[in-house]
């Protein structure tokens, strides 16, 4: 396999909630795919794509999937790479402006790791560090 593409697609409850909370981060919308059933948004250099849908809509879009309570499980964590020890410190504060939960501060793990954990409003976990 060779594909020309890869994006994710993640369950949410409120798109309006999603739409405002990845929009408050600085994230760049990816408007032509956004809608009634979903918001887009670009991640990184490269703008890769993760699709938030209402998870009715998903669920019914994949066929016999269901996919679990994201503030309980986990089946993916998204690592969002930062350019500087201050750099993580000001995105913890952004992420807790915006509504996110921050799972674990930002502290020093591993060899030069430093780095904390958060959810979006949905749980959707992500994991920010610099190294």
């Amino acid at each position: 396999m060779k594909p020309k593409m890869i994006w994710a697609n993640l369950a949410v409850s409120d798109l309006e909630r999603t739409q405002k909370f990845y929009t408050e981060l600085g994230f760049k919308p990816n408007n032509p795919h956004s809608s009634n059933e979903l918001v887009s948004f670009f991640f990184g250099e490269n703008d890769f794509v993760i699709h938030f849908f209402l998870k009715n809509i998903l669920e019914t879009n994949v066929k016999n999937v269901e996919f679990g309570d994201a503030q309980k499980n986990n089946e993916i964590i998204f690592t969002l790479y930062a350019e500087s020890k201050n750099q993580t410190d000001e995105w913890a504060e952004e992420i807790g402006k915006a509504g996110g939960t921050l799972i674990s501060r930002p502290e020093s793990f591993g060899t030069n790791y430093y780095g904390f954990v958060f959810a979006d409003p949905d749980g959707h976990k992500f994991n920010v560090f610099h190294m």
